[in-house]
């Protein structure tokens, strides 16, 4: 290998926004990091559903109209069966 044209691998500090410091090996230097394996939420566990605007609720509404839109549908047919006039019994004649 040739010599001096390689970086320097050197033991850094890696700073993170929920405030955890560790040591590693790096070419680049010191750095903070925005989120790290002590407050990921894979690795914690501890995951977080986020509702966005009300997404779950709107959603919840708009299939909540078409299930009603359904069941209208279903009662309608329903009724429609019950009040269909029957067909009368035909009576057999004896000679």
């Amino acid at each position: 290998m040739k010599e001096k044209i390689h970086p320097k691998y050197e033991i850094i500090t890696v700073k993170c926004a929920c405030g955890n410091v560790f040591q590693t090996r790096s070419t680049r230097g010191s750095f903070t990091v925005d989120i790290c394996a002590a407050c990921h939420p894979f690795y914690t566990g501890q995951q977080k559903m986020i509702d966005a605007a009300g997404k779950i609720e709107k959603f919840r509404r708009k299939y909540a109209k078409f299930q009603q839109k359904q069941d209208a549908k279903q009662k309608q047919e329903a009724m429609k069966k019950e009040n269909a006039p029957q067909p009368e019994p035909v009576e057999e004649k004896k000679d």
